[in-house]
C-alpha cells in the first residue's frame, strides 16, 4: 500500500507525472534490484538448511569431513549472498542518486516558480520532501517491499517440512499483515497531518527570521514564539498519538514474534515425539518462519517512514504539476531595447482584483521614462510585469517586438538589469554579486561599479570587491546594499534596466551617483525605466508616466506632464543633477 503512489500509473490513460518519469528512467535498475532480491532470499535458506543437515546427518554420523564441507559450503554461499547485498545496495543508492539529478533541479525552480505565483507559497520543504523520497528508495522500507514477495516461497518450504508449521507461519504472516493494515489505519492520518503542520510551521519561523530585527525591536518575538509554539505543539501532539499507536502496533508485534517461535518449537518437538518430522526440522522450521515475517515485520517497523514518503511524494507530485516546466525556446538576439506595452491588464499573485487596467506605452533605445503615482497605483506591479516575473493578463508585453514570455528567462537575464525596491544581496563577495555569481569578469566588474558610482565606496571595504557579504547584504548598509545593487543592475551594459525606487535608501552622494549613472546609460543607448516618488530623478527622465489605482492618468514628455502635476520648491538640487528641474509633486 505504501509503494503504490510510488510506482508507475498502471491505467495507461492517465499521463504520468514527472516523479513518475524520472522512476521510469531507473525501471532497469528497479528490475536488477528485484532479482538480486530474489537469489538474496533463495539464499536465505543456507542457514536452515545447514542446521537441518548438521542434526540429521552429522550428529547421526558423527562425521567430521562431512561438518567441515557443510559448513565450507554454508561460509561460500554466505559470501556470495554478502556480495549481491552489497550490489544491491549499490544499486538502491544509484537509483536515489539518478532521481536526485533528474529532479533536484526542476524542484529548485518549481519553489520559486510557486512563490512568484503564489507569495509566500514557495518553501525549502519541497527540496526535503525530495530528500525523503530519495532516502527511502536507499532505505530497509524499500528493502523491506522487495523482499516481501518472496515470503510465500518461504511459507511453502515450511509447508514442506510439515502442513502443521506452514499453518502456523501462515497465521503469523497473516496476523503480523493485519497488524500492519491497522498500523496504516491508526496513524497515516496523524503523521499525514504531522507532516504538513510541520511544514506550515517551518515557513513561518523561515519568514519571521528575515524580519528579526523589527520583531525584537517592537517586543513581538513572544508573541511570534507563541504562534509558532501553537503549531509546534499540534504537531507534537499528532506525532504522540501516531507514535503511541505505532509502539503498541510493534510490542504487539514483537511478542507475536516470540510466541510464534515458542509455538513452532512446542510443535515441533510434539512431532519430533511422534516421529513425524527429524529433530533438525524443529530449528530448521523456526529459522524459516522467522525469515517469512522478517520483511512484514520491517514493514511495521518502516511504516511511518513509508507514510512522510507518501506525503512527501504526493506534495512533490503537486507542487511540480502546479509549475510546468518551461518549454525550449529559440534563442533571441540581443535586443537594442525598444520596449512596448499594449493595453496590459495585470492582476498580482493571490490579489482578484487588476493593479494596472489598460496600460500603454512604448519607449525607444536611450529613452529614460519616470513613473510616479500614489501608493498602491500599480507602479511595482508595472516593473514586475515589464521584466516578465508577472505574465500580463491581458494585452503584451514586447521587447524589440518579442513578447516578454517568449525570451528564455537565463539568456534574456544578462540583458535586463534590474534593482527592486525591496534591495536583496546574497551570500558570497562584492564581486561575485555585482557579476549576478557567474564567472567573474573583473574588467566588467569594475566598469559596472564605476558606472554605478559605488567603486570609491567598495574600495573602502576591509577586502575591497573581496569582503564578504553575510546573507541578506549583513555587512553593508542599507545605503552601500542599493549601491551594490544598481552596479549588479549596470553590469555589462544591459541594453534594459528597470528600478523601483532606486534612491530609497540613499544619501546625497549615493543619489548623485544615481542621477549620473542614469545619465550615463542613457547616452549608450540604453533604455530605463525608473520609479520613484522623489522629484529630484526626474530631472534626467525623458518621459513620465503617472498611474493612479492602475490607470494611466498621464503619460508624455517630461516638461509637459512636470508643469501639470508640480510647482516649483526649494528642495535643493542633488549634486550632479540638472538645476531648474527640481520640483515636489503636488496632486500625485
Amino acid at each position: 500500500m505504501a509503494l503504490q503512489p510510488m510506482m508507475p500509473h498502471q491505467a495507461g490513460k492517465k499521463t504520468p507525472t514527472e516523479l513518475q518519469i524520472a522512476l521510469k528512467k531507473a525501471r532497469g535498475a528497479i528490475i536488477a534490484t528485484v532479482v538480486f532480491s530474489f537469489f538474496i532470499n533463495l539464499l536465505l535458506f543456507v542457514s536452515p538448511l545447514y542446521m537441518l543437515q548438521v542434526y540429521d546427518r552429522v550428529l547421526a554420523s558423527r562425521s567430521v569431513p562431512t561438518l567441515l564441507m557443510l559448513t565450507v559450503a554454508a561460509f561460500g554461499a554466505l559470501a556470495v549472498m554478502a556480495l549481491l547485498e552489497w550490489t544491491r545496495s549499490r544499486l538502491l543508492v544509484r537509483i536515489g542518486v539518478r532521481l536526485d539529478d533528474s529532479l533536484s533541479g526542476r524542484v529548485f525552480g518549481s519553489i520559486f516558480q510557486r512563490t512568484l505565483r503564489q507569495p509566500g507559497a514557495g518553501s525549502a520543504q519541497s527540496l526535503r520532501d525530495l530528500d525523503s523520497v530519495r532516502e527511502f528508495l536507499t532505505g530497509n522500507g524499500l528493502l523491506a517491499l522487495c523482499d516481501a514477495p518472496w515470503t510465500p516461497l518461504f511459507l511453502a518450504v515450511a509447508f514442506m517440512l510439515h502442513p502443521l508449521i506452514g499453518f502456523v507461519s501462515l497465521g503469523g504472516a497473516v496476523v503480523v499483515f493485519l497488524l500492519a493494515v491497522g498500523n496504516n489505519m491508526m496513524t497515516s492520518k496523524n503523521l499525514q497531518r504531522a507532516s504538513n503542520v510541520s511544514a506550515s510551521a517551518g515557513s513561518y519561523v523561515s519568514s519571521s527570521l528575515r524580519n528579526s530585527e523589527a520583531l525584537t525591536a517592537m517586543g513581538m518575538l513572544p508573541q511570534i514564539q507563541a504562534r509558532w509554539n501553537a503549531r509546534h505543539q499540534a504537531v507534537m501532539g499528532l506525532q504522540a498519538r501516531a507514535s503511541d499507536a505505532a509502539g503498541l502496533f510493534m510490542a504487539i508485534s514483537k511478542t507475536l514474534r516470540m510466541g510464534l517461535q515458542v509455538a513452532i518449537l512446542g510443535i515441533g518437538a510434539y512431532l519430533v515425539i511422534e516421529n513425524e518430522i527429524s529433530p533438525g526440522m524443529i530449528i530448521a522450521g523456526s529459522i524459516i518462519m522467522g525469515r517469512a515475517l522478517a520483511p512484514v515485520e520491517m514493514m511495521v517497523g518502516n511504516w511511518r517512514n513509508m507514510v512522510n514518503t507518501r506525503t512527501a511524494y504526493t506534495r512533490l507530485t503537486e507542487l511540480l504539476a502546479s509549475t510546468p516546466a518551461e518549454s525550449e525556446t529559440m534563442a533571441l538576439p540581443r535586443p537594442e531595447g525598444r520596449l512596448s506595452l499594449s493595453q496590459v491588464v495585470a492582476v498580482p499573485p493571490g490579489a482578484r482584483v487588476p493593479a494596472l487596467r489598460g496600460v500603454t506605452l512604448s519607449l525607444e533605445p536611450g529613452e529614460v521614462l519616470g513613473i510616479i503615482g500614489p501608493s498602491a497605483a500599480g507602479k511595482s506591479t508595472l516593473a514586475r510585469v515589464i521584466i516578465g516575473v508577472w505574465p500580463a493578463l491581458q494585452g503584451s508585453v514586447r521587447l524589440d517586438g518579442h513578447e516578454i514570455g517568449h525570451w528564455d528567462r537565463s539568456q534574456f537575464g544578462p540583458f535586463l538589469g534590474y534593482l527592486p525596491q525591496d534591495v536583496e544581496l546574497f551570500e558570497g563577495t562584492v564581486a561575485e554579486n555585482i557579476c549576478r555569481f557567474a564567472e567573474i569578469d573583473a574588467d566588467k566588474v569594475i566598469e559596472a561599479a564605476t558606472k554605478a558610482g559605488v567603486h570609491e565606496m567598495i574600495q573602502h571595504l576591509p577586502e575591497g570587491y573581496n569582503t564578504a557579504i553575510g546573507a541578506g547584504g549583513q555587512s553593508l548598509s542599507g545605503g552601500q546594499r542599493q549601491r551594490v545593487a544598481l552596479a549588479r543592475a549596470m553590469y555589462d551594459s544591459p541594453p534594459f534596466v528597470v528600478m523601483d525606487e532606486p534612491n530609497a535608501s540613499l544619501d546625497n552622494e549615493g543619489e548623485a551617483a544615481l542621477t549620473s549613472a542614469i545619465k550615463t546609460m542613457k547616452e549608450n543607448g540604453q533604455t530605463v525605466v525608473v520609479i520613484t516618488h522623489k522629484p529630484s530623478l526626474l530631472s534626467v527622465v525623458d518621459k513620465i508616466l503617472v498611474l493612479r489605482a492602475g490607470l494611466v492618468e498621464m503619460l508624455g514628455p517630461r516638461d509637459e506632464v512636470m508643469s501639470k502635476f508640480t510647482r516649483p520648491t526649494s528642495v535643493p538640487t542633488p549634486q550632479g543633477a540638472a538645476p531648474g528641474n527640481v520640483a515636489s509633486l503636488s496632486k500625485v
